[in-house]
């Protein structure tokens, strides 16, 4: 319990640290956020500047600007949209769920995938097998996720036609399934050979331990000993870069929202920073901080449940 409170004590800190970071980023960002408000120059005067600027509470210096945000924020007002006009949180709630459902997509795709290739190669180890998989998820890993999503429509949408070039389909869920397939492909592809490296690098570190030595000595077959032995006692390494590898695609979801035309968290990043929509670049980064901290704050707490050697509960087998 100790460790649950130290951990989401630090993680309030961090969370205070980086709302400030990124709100204080968009106060020194370029461009006067009056103009974008204003938009048309012929109101441009200055009783109505300053009326816009009070409005907004632009003529605050930045602390009092920061609190004013921030103490709405914890009361879920994001503030409104320069473009849309409309309270940020209903333009975040209706963003929310399509990057969620294609960020848990992805992460299936990578934990079966990634996983699965890294076990072959720590099984199939110094064989072509193993060098087949390492320069192929190597090779996926150094295409960018915007060129590979390009590369995925041409072919499986263009070409082929077995998949929607865009969008996110009807709401029924397998309509929405086949529609996120390629998006989420992309961003499952990009992250495989992390995953799938050090599902192999924790594996092969493994079968080289005394425990398995033993296991071998007692005659027990080789399945037996990949599956209560070495992946058994290589789940904690594993777990921990796929939940560092999930919580970091709500980033990527930006390119590859935009490739294929979703209207999730990530494009609408993109498009308020175009339109220099202050309160929702704050309000898109702030939720991919939470985002981050809550995956890795949760998997940290759980990791000790599932290896119960990290804390010191049980010795290896």
């Amino acid at each position: 319990m100790p460790h649950a409170i130290r951990k989401l004590a630090g993680m309030l800190v961090t969370l205070v640290i980086a709302s400030f970071i990124i709100f204080a980023a968009m106060y020194a960002a370029p461009g006067d956020p009056v103009t974008f408000l204003i938009g048309n120059p012929e109101n441009m005067t200055p009783e109505r500047i300053a009326s816009v600027r009070a409005q907004y509470h632009l003529d605050q210096p930045l602390l009092a600007q920061y609190w004013h945000w921030a103490s709405g924020v914890l009361t879920g007002n994001f503030g409104e949209s320069f473009k849309y006009h409309q309270p940020v949180a209903d333009i975040m709630a209706a963003r929310v769920p399509t990057t969620l459902s294609l960020v848990a997509y992805a992460s299936v795709l990578l934990t079966v995938l990634g996983i699965g290739l890294g076990v072959l190669a720590a099984v199939r180890r110094r064989t072509a097998v193993d060098s087949l998989v390492v320069s192929g998820t190597t090779l996926a890993a150094s295409i960018p996720s915007f060129v590979l999503g390009i590369a995925l429509v041409a072919l499986f949408s263009v070409q082929l036609r077995w998949f929607p070039v865009a969008g996110i389909g009807g709401p029924g869920f397998g309509e929405r399934l086949f529609h996120l397939t390629l998006p989420a492909l992309t961003l499952a592809i990009t992250a495989l050979a992390i995953v799938s490296r050090v599902t192999r690098q924790t594996m092969i570190e493994q079968f080289t331990s005394e425990h398995v030595e033993a296991a071998r000595a007692t005659g027990l077959r080789e399945r037996f000993i990949v599956r209560d032995h070495v992946l058994r006692n290589a789940w904690g390494p594993i777990i921990t870069m796929v939940a560092l590898v999930i919580a970091s695609m709500i980033a990527g979801t930006v390119a590859v929202e935009t490739v294929f035309g979703l209207s999730g968290v990530g494009s609408l990043l993109v498009d308020a920073i175009n339109t220099h929509d202050f309160p929702v670049v704050q309000a898109v980064l702030l939720f991919m901080v939470v985002a981050y901290m809550v995956v890795t704050t949760v998997v940290d707490l759980l990791l000790p449940v599932l290896d119960p050697r990290i804390s010191g509960k049980v010795a290896p087998r």
